[in-house]
C-alpha cells in the first residue's frame, strides 16, 4: 500500500472499532492487529489513537454539517419543506453512514469539546433559530421561546435518529414523515402565550379559586360563566386548534384577535399545494 492509502485503510478500520466499541475501549493494539500492521504504523500515522479519533470525528462532522446546512439554507422554500429536507437530510447521513454517526454519539474524550457532536447541534439549533425567529417576526408573535423551540426540533430528530439507527423497522422516509407530523402539527398550532391547564402553580391556584366558588355557593354549577374561562376544553385565545384530549372535539374558534398571532403554516401549504 501506499502511504495514503495505509492511512485510509486505519482510518476506516478505526471508525468501525470506534463505533463498535467507543474510545475508552478500544486499543493502538487492536488498531493494528485489525489492520495487520505493527503499532508503529499507527503512531507514524497518527501519533496514536487520540490522533485517529479526531481526524474521524472531524470528517464525519464536516460530511454532516455541510448535509444539515444544505437543507437549511434555501430561505426561499415553503417553511415545511425546510422541516422536511433536514429530517431526511439526518437520516439519509444516518443510513449511509451509520459507523461514522455511531462514532459522532458515542461518548467521546473531551479534549476538543467545540469539536464535539453535541456542539454541531448547539450550531444546528442556531440556525433553526433563525429559521423561527424570522417566521415568529412575521405572524407576531413572542420570540421568547424560539430558542427552545429549536432545541425541541433538533432533540426531537436527532434522538428519534439514533433510535431508528438500532431499530429500522420503518424506511426513512416513513420516518420522516412521522417526525414532520408532530413537528408540524406543533408549529401549526403554537399559541402566542403557552400555559399549563393541569398542572402548574398557576392551574393549582386556578383550581382552588374555582373549588373556593364552588363551595361558597353551594354548587358546583354555579358560576358557569368563570368555570368556561378557567375550563381549558373552553380556554379561548391561547391555543388555537388545540385538540380536546378527552372527547377528541377540538376547541371552540378563538377570536379573530388572538387568531392574528397564531402561525398560520398550515393555511400557507394547502396555497402551496
Amino acid at each position: 500500500m501506499t502511504s495514503l492509502q495505509r492511512r485510509e485503510q486505519l482510518i476506516e478500520v478505526g471508525r468501525s472499532l470506534f463505533a463498535a466499541k467507543g474510545f475508552e475501549a478500544v486499543s493502538v493494539e487492536e488498531i493494528a492487529a485489525h489492520a495487520k500492521v505493527s503499532k508503529p504504523i499507527v503512531y507514524e500515522h497518527f501519533g496514536g489513537k487520540e490522533g485517529l479519533y479526531a481526524v474521524i470525528v472531524d470528517r464525519e462532522m464536516r460530511a454532516l454539517t455541510g448535509t444539515l446546512t444544505a437543507a437549511l439554507d434555501d430561505p426561499t422554500v415553503h417553511p415545511r419543506q425546510i422541516v422536511e429536507r433536514t429530517a431526511l437530510a439526518l437520516l439519509t447521513y444516518i443510513e449511509e453512514n451509520a459507523e461514522g454517526f455511531q462514532v459522532l454519539v458515542r461518548d467521546s474524550p473531551s479534549t476538543d469539546p467545540s469539536g464535539s457532536f453535541s456542539s454541531l447541534m448547539g450550531d444546528i439549533a442556531v440556525r433553526v433559530e433563525d429559521i423561527l425567529s424570522e417566521t415568529f417576526k412575521r405572524q407576531k408573535l413572542s420570540a421568547k421561546g424560539v430558542p427552545y423551540y429549536a432545541q425541541m426540533l433538533v432533540g426531537m430528530t436527532v434522538f428519534t435518529g439514533q433510535y431508528w439507527a438500532d431499530r429500522p423497522k420503518v424506511s426513512k422516509e416513513q420516518l420522516a414523515a412521522y417526525i414532520v407530523d408532530l413537528a408540524w402539527h406543533g408549529l401549526s398550532r403554537l399559541g402566542s402565550k403557552p400555559q399549563l391547564f393541569f398542572e402548574g402553580a398557576k392551574a393549582r391556584k386556578e383550581a382552588e379559586r374555582r373549588a373556593k366558588r364552588e363551595s361558597d355557593s353551594g354548587s358546583p354549577d354555579s358560576d358557569q360563566t368563570s368555570s368556561a374561562q378557567s375550563d381549558p376544553e373552553h380556554a379561548t385565545g391561547e391555543d388555537s386548534g388545540l385538540q380536546n384530549m378527552s372527547s377528541g372535539a377540538q376547541v371552540t374558534q378563538h377570536s379573530a384577535e388572538s387568531g392574528d398571532e397564531v402561525l398560520r403554516f398550515e393555511q400557507e401549504t394547502e396555497h402551496n399545494d
